[in-house]
Parts: structure tokens; C-alpha cells; sequence
């Protein structure tokens, strides 16, 4: 709760997933707010597994950029590298990811991806998220194309995550 409270100060207003004062129904809303608004072609953009790819390195980098106890840095470290026990058999440490229903996880995929959220804001773009599930509004398909093909790119280059390409639509609203 700690955790969620000092970032919530610096998490993108278009972020609505595993936040105490933000709902789904807050995510539609901003999405229709955008439509209205003319933009009406869509990046419906997949992160594939992302809860089971979070790379802990570049997430422990992050939260040293604000944390400055390394006494906290540790903890979330062993959180993150935790067996996983399921129906009576223990995992091995866990070297990536984190797990979906772990009570750290939803702030550490928030914190892992306000660097996106944080950079499409900064360039004007207008998106909505919810949970690991994401919509890029543009106005029209060639600035679709344009946007997806940069933010794949920053996905995978400086996140370390996987945009599924298989899932990853551009839409006419």
C-alpha cells in the first residue's frame, strides 16, 4: 500500500488498472472521450504474458530511480524471486515475471509500465490502460502505424517485454 501510494503521484492519468481511486467503467469513459473527440483509429496493443515476463532487472532499476532504501529494494527483490507453491509442489526461485495474483504484483506492473505510459504522454499521445490491457487513440491509420511501430520498439528495447504481434490490432472505431 506503500508502494501504490508513492507512485500514485507519478502514474499517467490514463492508467486505470490496480489503482485504488480508478475502475474499468473510468477507462471507458476516457476511451469514449477520445473517440468523441475525432480520434477514431485504435491500437488495441497485446503485451504478450506480460505478468510471466517482467524482466526483475530493468523493474529493480526502475524502483531505485525512486526508492532510495535499498533496505525496500531488497524486499521487492525477494518477492519477486519467491517460489511459487501450486497444488502441493514448490517452483525453483523465480529468475522473471511476476505472479498474477501475488499482492506486490499489480504496483510493480504498474510502476514497469508508467515508463510507457509516461513517454506517450509526454509526446501528446492519447491512450487508455487497464490492467495489461492497452488502447492507443490516433487519428488516423497512418499515425496508427507509426505510433504501434515506436512503441513496439520501446516495448522491447527498453522494457524488455514482448508486444504479441499476433494479437496487436490497428481499428477503425
Amino acid at each position: 500500500m506503500i508502494l501504490a501510494e508513492e507512485y500514485e503521484k507519478v502514474f499517467s492519468d490514463n492508467s486505470f488498472g490496480f489503482r485504488l481511486t480508478r475502475s474499468c467503467s473510468g477507462a471507458i469513459t476516457r476511451a469514449l472521450e477520445y473517440l468523441n473527440s475525432g480520434l477514431e483509429w485504435v491500437i488495441d496493443l497485446d503485451l504478450s504474458k506480460f505478468f510471466d515476463t517482467v524482466n526483475h532487472s530493468k523493474l529493480l532499476q526502475l524502483l531505485s530511480d525512486r526508492i532510495e532504501d535499498g533496505r525496500v529494494i531488497s524486499l521487492i527483490h525477494r518477492f519477486l524471486r519467491a517460489p511459487i507453491s501450486e497444488e502441493g509442489k514448490v517452483s525453483n526461485k523465480v529468475t522473471i515475471g511476476t505472479t498474477q495474483g501475488g499482492v506486490v504484483s499489480p504496483v510493480l506492473a504498474n510502476i514497469m509500465l508508467n515508463e510507457l505510459y509516461q513517454l506517450l504522454d509526454s509526446r501528446g499521445i492519447k491512450f487508455v490502460r487497464y490492467a495489461d490491457d492497452m488502447v492507443i487513440m490516433c487519428g488516423s491509420r497512418k499515425a496508427a502505424e507509426r505510433i504501434l511501430e515506436n512503441v513496439t520498439k520501446y516495448v522491447e528495447k527498453k522494457l524488455f517485454l514482448k508486444v504479441n504481434k499476433d494479437k496487436t490490432k490497428i481499428l477503425h472505431a
